[in-house]
């Protein structure tokens, strides 16, 4: 916001011949010079702001800076509220996981994915593992099956594939369950 700010000129920082004017009442007064512009709009006790300086000519509006300055800080504000930020959380296991630690896991992964989150499944190899990875694709089958099972809906964003020592897959919530 702060560099919007400091883009926006308003008054005596606008150095241009022309500009085309927009009143307070949002009605169109057309290409003026700067000057006359500037002028008019102290005549009715507001300020000259530029509000789209790569228009040609440059767009001025005739406004109280204060109150402007409210009203985006204000919209600004409503499009923060809107958004939804959805965070990446990663389980990781190994591939001779127990029964219970893969129901445990599976179960934090189902609340990670009904919080709305995204959630990044990783096997991790050790030493000797790294020769059966294929141990690591059944792992994450099987978390699939049990996510399955508990009527999860879910969505596979990114499938099971092999990043350095680790297997990884990404699931995302889903609208629908299957």
């Amino acid at each position: 916001m702060a560099t919007k700010e400091r883009e926006l000129r308003m008054n005596r920082q606008i150095r241009v011949p022309e500009v085309y004017v927009i009143d307070a009442d949002n009605s169109q007064k057309g290409v003026m010079r700067t000057i006359d512009a500037l002028q008019y709009a102290q005549d009715q006790g507001l300020d000259l702001i530029e509000v789209s300086p790569n228009a040609n000519p440059p767009v001025c509006k005739i406004l109280d800076y204060d109150k402007y300055r409210f009203q985006m800080e204000k919209r600004q504000k409503e499009a923060r509220k809107s958004q939804v930020i959805v965070k990446v959380r990663e389980v990781r296991m190994q591939p001779k996981i127990d029964v219970h630690d893969m129901d445990t896991k599976s179960k934090a992964i189902k609340s990670f994915l009904e919080g709305g989150d995204k959630c990044k499944v990783s096997v991790r190899f050790k030493g000797r593992e790294l020769a059966h990875t294929e141990l690591g694709k059944v792992v994450l089958d099987k978390i699939l099956v049990k996510l399955d099972e508990t009527g999860t809906a879910l969505s596979v964003d990114q499938p099971p594939k092999m990043e350095g020592r680790m297997m990884s897959m990404l699931l995302s919530p889903s609208k629908v369950k299957k």
